[in-house]
């Protein structure tokens, strides 16, 4: 779920941090730049790891701040595909369920990836499971808040990075959308069931809410 990942990056450490010992500033500017952000392609950002080299230090003229290239690891919330994971369900919707495990909440289980039968209540506005006995089928519900087991199946990273229009028009005409159309960073695509190749959907016993399965 965690990684370490070896980052480069210049560092700018103002004038009147210049009496704090040089790692200590540069940890805290570190920290202050990548934790809780995304970076693109790499995962999730939590905390600095370790400092492995510091190169020289500059002063460029016009700017009394010091600029230093570091070499560092970085503690990165990343998944890897299959694992199985624990989280709450944050809320649900015709797109799905979406889950949260507290510090990230972009992990959404599509329809096709519930267990099957599934149903989306509307007046209740969750997913249920028909789960089928020999006495009939029962309705088992992802209510908010419910803990949840899933497996990572895939990722999406979206590069949200600011870009200038093209033209005058097309940042007219395409204002309002851009608005509208703010996308996660990063999002998880999780499941709760095997897919087979050409027989559809196949339970996946253990995963789904936890309270279906403390009994079994």
């Amino acid at each position: 779920m965690f990684v370490l990942v070896e980052m480069t990056d210049t560092v700018r450490i103002p004038p009147w941090q210049f009496e704090r010992k040089l790692n200590e500033s540069i940890a805290e500017e570190l920290n202050k730049k990548l934790a809780n952000k995304v970076v693109y392609n790499v995962g999730l950002c939590i905390c600095l790891y370790d400092i492995t080299k510091l190169e020289d230090s500059y002063i460029f003229p016009g700017d009394g701040a010091s600029h230093t290239k570091v070499h560092f690891r970085y503690v990165v919330f990343h998944p890897f595909l299959d694992e199985i994971l624990i989280g709450q369900i944050k809320s649900c919707s015709q797109d799905g369920v979406h889950v949260s495990i507290g510090f990230f909440d972009d992990i959404v289980i599509p329809p096709e990836s519930l267990q099957q039968p599934a149903k989306f209540d509307e007046a209740e506005q969750v997913w249920v499971w028909e789960y089928e006995t020999e006495e009939g089928a029962h309705d088992l519900y992802m209510d908010i808040g419910e803990e949840i087991r899933f497996r990572v199946v895939d990722e999406t990273f979206v590069d949200t990075s600011p870009t200038g229009p093209s033209s005058a028009e097309a940042s007219t005409s395409n204002a309002a959308e851009e608005v509208q159309k703010k996308e996660a960073p990063y999002t998880l695509v999780v499941t709760m069931c095997i897919n087979s190749y050409n027989l559809g959907s196949i339970s996946e016993p253990g995963l789904g809410l936890l309270s279906w399965w403390t009994n079994s």
